[in-house]
């Protein structure tokens, strides 16, 4: 093992060695205030410490949620039955993201059979769409059709994409309705208006403009606020369907007509039987290679692997780890390597499913190096400097994330979204569903950029059917051909720059995973041409990046990248500080 992976196994001895003792101590009666085990030690660091367990671990976005997940560990339930329970349960507690209205992307690995899959939830474009339907009367890219109309609805896959993971992949200790009981109760019981959601409901203000959604998070002119209780009963009824009668319950019949009778009348297309029709897609995941670590990751349409793999195998060429975390050299090769694969995101990726991409070129070791070859260790290049490059030769804001490992090395790493915090902030009338407006992600012109600034192509061009590209990561690391981490993020198009920069905290900078997760990060996409800070860089790294040329931008938080660390003494578990209401827990 590297020598630089020294001191996270160290402080994962010592933690392994505490909570033995936690647990010596509670056997004879442990004094009060003395932490649990699976609960993270005390002390005037604790954020930056792990939280530990040595059976199982959940790190997710919201506490309950992460409660609900390992109570299913504890009665026997594997990785994915603790993750499918999870997922419906934050439809109901990060209603901003958690979802069933949206989709996503589910990463699977059972260690038993030595397999690792890629489930494809991702919403679909309805039927009725078509490529140029998002541009105004002079051709240009009309943001509200594609982001505040009933036309920015994309049919969602969470509730098969669930169903469908819990199908193949469950311990069959619980059936569907038993995953997705806690999440009734949350509904029908109401949930304390606390931390996140006391933040986010007051700033959304799109919220305001559907009298179905009002009636749920307002009471009168006003969001609930602190201390009240937030109760869905539509909801829960809508989760009882679904657990009565599986998907059927949410893609068929009633709810169906609701959702699309919601959309209709917010201006868009799709139909009951554009529901009745969505597919999840099974694939193989993308394959790379770093420092002796397997990287395996999700697959097209997601963008995310592809170019995290790509942005690593750049810097695999450079000793990132000798310049040091958060100088203003390892910050420098980070940005350099991050725009080119930010261009080539824009030419290249799209629907597999559609249009042919060359992911083997992407992801290729001969391709990094030529892309290497064109960075100066000294000096930033201006966007304009930089293009998509030719792969081809080498061919042979709101979404949330959480990881689960379970006692016998399965994992889940998951990433889902609505796409905007609360989607469109439509409520379908008499369902609770929340709805999407992920079309956005498609490209409304080649050229144009979406939402969240980025570039796209024609091959990621509106189409009946097709499935927008997206950002999102979840991904594992393997060392060895044994499960070493679980991660992935929130945040738009930095979710691939904050996945890469946990993945390069723990193995280039010798953090453990709480660290990793909590460090300052930065962001560069190619267009527009910025370097994206979060506040805790030092000025003095600040002044070394704008010598260099970076047009420096210290902006707003990046990311909620829950992970679990896994090592030969247990796992470690961070839940990111940045989000209020976050929590890793273990047992």
């Amino acid at each position: 093992m590297p020598q630089r992976l020294a001191r996270p196994i160290r402080l994962a001895a010592a933690a392994a060695l505490c909570l033995s003792l936690q647990n010596a101590a509670f056997a004879q009666g442990a004094p009060p205030g003395m932490p649990q085990p699976g609960q993270p030690i005390q002390s005037a660091a604790s954020r930056l410490l792990p939280v530990i367990g040595t059976k199982g671990m959940v790190a997710s976005q919201e506490g309950t949620a992460t409660k609900v997940g390992v109570e299913i560990l504890k009665r026997g339930g594997n990785a994915v039955d603790a993750a499918v329970a999870v997922g419906f349960a934050l439809a109901v507690t990060l209603p901003r993201a958690g979802n069933l209205g949206g989709g996503g992307f589910m990463m699977v690995h059972m260690a038993s059979r030595n397999e690792t899959v890629a489930i494809d939830y991702r919403e679909t474009a309805p039927a009725a769409a078509f490529r140029d339907m998002f541009l105004d009367a002079k051709g240009e890219p009309d943001p509200k059709k594609s982001r505040d109309s009933g036309l920015a609805v994309g049919v969602p896959g969470t509730v098969a994409g669930l169903a469908e993971a819990h199908r193949r992949y469950g311990s069959g200790k619980f059936t569907l309705a038993d995953l997705i009981a806690p999440a009734v109760a949350l509904a029908s019981d109401g949930i304390p208006v606390a931390e996140d959601l006391a933040d986010s409901l007051p700033t959304a203000t799109r919220l305001k403009q559907y009298p179905s959604t009002r009636a749920i998070f307002y009471r009168g002119d006003q969001p609930l606020g602190r201390g009240e209780t937030l109760v869905q009963a539509d909801l829960a009824a809508t989760l009882k369907t679904i657990a009565a009668q599986g998907p059927d319950g949410f893609y068929k019949g009633p709810v169906a007509e609701r959702i699309a009778a919601a959309v209709k009348g917010a201006g868009g297309v799709m139909t009951a039987e554009d529901l009745a029709g969505y597919k999840v897609v099974t694939r193989q995941p993308v394959r790379g290679t770093y420092r002796g670590y397997d990287v395996v990751s999700m697959p097209p349409p997601s963008s995310g692997g592809v170019h995290l793999i790509q942005i690593l195998n750049i810097l695999e060429g450079f000793d990132i780890a000798k310049a040091g975390a958060g100088s203003g050299q390892q910050i420098h090769l980070l940005a350099e390597a991050m725009k080119p694969a930010y261009a080539d995101r824009a030419e290249f990726l799209g629907d597999p499913d559609r249009v042919k991409i060359p992911v083997k070129g992407l992801t290729s070791k001969a391709y990094a190096a030529k892309l290497r070859a064109a960075i100066d260790p000294a000096a930033a290049r201006p966007a304009d400097a930089i293009r998509a490059g030719d792969p081809l030769p080498y061919e042979s804001d709101q979404t949330t994330h959480f990881s689960v490992v379970d006692r016998d090395g399965n994992a889940v790493a998951n990433t889902y979204t609505l796409n905007f915090t609360y989607g469109l902030g439509l409520v379908a009338e008499g369902t609770g569903v929340m709805l999407n407006n992920e079309m956005d992600d498609f490209s409304a012109k080649a050229g144009a950029q979406n939402a969240y600034g980025l570039v796209g192509g024609d091959t990621n061009s509106v189409a009946p059917g097709a499935r927008p590209l997206s950002s999102m990561t979840p991904t594992f690391l393997f060392r060895d051909g044994k499960l070493a981490m679980v991660t992935g993020s929130p945040g738009g198009s930095r979710i691939i720059s904050t996945t890469l920069q946990v993945i390069v905290n723990v193995v280039d900078n010798g953090m453990n995973v709480a660290e990793a997760v909590a460090a300052p990060r930065v962001h560069h996409q190619w267009r527009p041409d910025a370097l994206l800070t979060e506040a805790g860089l030092s000025p003095d790294t600040i002044e070394i990046l704008k010598g260099r040329g970076h047009k420096v931008v210290v902006g707003t938080t990046s990311g909620s990248a829950n992970s679990i660390h896994v090592t030969p003494e247990g796992l470690l578990g961070a839940a990111d500080p940045r989000q209020r209401g976050t929590l890793a827990a273990g047992y």
